[in-house]
C-alpha cells in the first residue's frame, strides 16, 4: 500500500447478499488455529466485521480507518496506531476502557474475548457483591478491523466474497478515477452543445 492516504474496504449493498461468509473468514483470518469447516474450529466466531440487516439494506459495517482516527486520538493507553496503512489494535495494551467505542462514528467497534489455545483468556475484575474481592472474567479487547495487514493475501472478507460485493479501496486512486470520469462526462457533454 503506497499511498499516503489509509485504504479501506467498501462494501457495495446491491450485492451483498447477507450470507456472514465475510464474517467467518475475518474470523479465522484473526484466529490462531486452522479450521476449514465450522465443527472444527475451537472457539467461538468472533469477527472484526459485522453484517447489518434491515428490511431495506444488508451490509457489512467496518473500519473505515480514519486519517484523524477518533478512536486512535482518544485511546487513553495508545493501543490504537496506524500501521501499513491501517488503524489496529494492540491487543495486549487495550484495556477494555470502551472510549473508542464512543469515539468511532461508523459503530465498527466491539469488544471482544481474547482467546488463547482455544480457551479464553481470564484477568482479575472486581467483585460486584464485595466491593474489595476479586473474582475472574474474560479479557476483552476493542476488535475492529485491521485490514488483514499480517495476511499474505490481503484481507480475508474481500477474498471469499461470493458476490464480489467487498472491495479494497485506495482513496487516491479512487480521487484520479472520479476525475477522470467527470472530465470525460464535460467532453462529452460540452460536445452536445457545440
Amino acid at each position: 500500500m503506497s499511498s499516503s492516504l489509509n485504504h479501506f474496504i467498501a462494501a457495495d449493498p446491491e450485492k451483498c447478499i447477507g450470507c456472514r461468509l465475510c464474517e467467518v473468514a475475518c474470523s479465522q483470518a484473526h484466529s490462531s488455529g486452522s479450521a476449514f469447516t465450522a465443527g472444527a474450529l475451537s472457539g467461538p466466531i468472533l469477527p472484526r466485521l459485522y453484517v447489518v440487516q434491515t428490511p431495506e439494506i444488508t451490509i457489512p459495517v467496518q473500519c473505515r480507518h480514519c486519517e484523524d482516527a477518533p478512536c486512535a486520538n482518544c485511546c487513553p493507553v495508545s493501543a490504537i496506531t496506524r500501521k501499513n496503512g491501517a488503524i489496529v489494535v494492540e491487543t495486549k495494551l487495550c484495556v477494555g476502557c470502551k472510549t473508542c467505542m464512543l469515539a468511532c462514528p461508523f459503530g465498527a467497534i466491539e469488544l471482544l474475548p481474547v482467546y488463547k489455545n482455544g480457551a479464553p483468556v481470564m484477568q482479575a475484575v472486581l467483585c460486584e457483591e464485595k466491593e474489595t474481592a476479586m473474582e475472574e472474567a474474560p479479557m476483552l479487547f476493542a476488535g475492529k478491523c485491521d485490514l488483514c495487514t499480517d495476511r499474505k493475501k490481503g484481507p480475508a472478507c474481500v477474498e471469499v466474497c461470493p458476490e464480489k460485493a467487498l472491495s479494497i479501496v485506495d482513496p487516491s486512486r479512487m480521487k484520479r478515477e472520479r476525475n477522470i470520469k467527470a472530465a470525460m462526462s464535460f467532453l462529452n457533454n460540452s460536445q452536445n452543445f457545440s
